[in-house]
């Protein structure tokens, strides 16, 4: 997941919902979360989930936290599944245009290629391999294109690339893999094989939101938020009622970080 900062904690990290460029292969955040002790918004110190995998019976509060940014709870204690690092790792770019670069992506997730992670942007598409080098060196062959410096997948989770420096409204598209073009005005750079579009535009928030739900995904607006427009998707009535129950449940009286993600909660 990425820091942004020296301070950032595991609270955080789990708070937040982030994850970086090898989320299309390894999981989410949510993914990793085994349990949390948490402090309610009535005093109580509440545990849920455990220390180990295959611990949940029923409603698994404990991921819920990830990604609440703290609307629900504070999160005193995180248990979080850990992998070791790959014994290989390998990255390759070459030159190609939107539609090849989407075909190609795709075509590879699907076959027995230790690919963990996937970046287009400028014309040029990055892969990343991971794994056991007999494997690594295997995919490389059938890929094809230049080795090139691993330091960009760093970049891109921190968000020190120059594509992130220049935007002014940066917006976060999730979205199937396989949709089309957003279609919209603005700079793109996207990440976890077509599932994850990035754009930089001044476009007003309604019409992305509109196109990002035409896709059949969601938008979110990342940075550059000027107080007048919302950051988040819309929610179906259905859905927001879900979400003030939670919240009703464990903040009754609405200390933690009311109005944050909507104004309804």
């Amino acid at each position: 997941p990425p820091r942004f900062a020296d301070g950032a904690t595991i609270g955080g990290v789990v708070a937040a919902g982030l994850s970086g460029p090898r989320r299309a292969t390894s999981g989410s955040v949510r993914d990793f979360v085994l349990g949390v002790r948490l402090l309610d918004g009535a005093g109580n110190e509440l545990h849920f989930g455990g220390q180990v995998m295959k611990n949940v019976a029923g409603y698994d509060v404990s991921r819920l936290m990830a990604g609440s940014l703290g609307t629900l709870g504070v999160i005193l204690e995180a248990s979080i599944k850990v992998l070791p690092r790959p014994a290989a790792e390998l990255t390759l770019v070459q030159e190609l245009d939107p539609p090849t670069a989407a075909r190609r992506v795709l075509d590879q997730m699907r076959k027995p290629i230790p690919l963990s992670g996937s970046l287009y942007h400028d014309g040029q598409l990055w892969l990343r391999l991971c794994g056991s080098p007999q494997g690594v060196e295997a995919a490389r062959a059938k890929l094809g294109g230049e080795v090139a410096d691993s330091a960009i997948w760093r970049d891109l989770r921190e968000q020190t690339l120059p594509y992130f420096q220049q935007a002014n409204r940066l917006w976060r598209l999730s979205l199937p893999a396989a949709a089309p073009a957003v279609d919209l005005p603005g700079q793109q750079l996207t990440e976890w094989g077509g599932a994850l579009r990035w754009l930089a535009s001044d476009a007003p928030a309604a019409s992305i939101f509109a196109r990002a739900k035409t896709l059949g995904g969601h938008a979110t607006l990342f940075r550059g938020h000027d107080g007048k427009e919302p950051v988040f998707q819309p929610l179906p009535e259905a859905m927001l009622k879900l979400h003030r129950t939670v919240k009703q449940a464990l903040d009754p009286h609405s200390l933690f970080n009311p109005g944050r993600m909507y104004p309804e909660l």
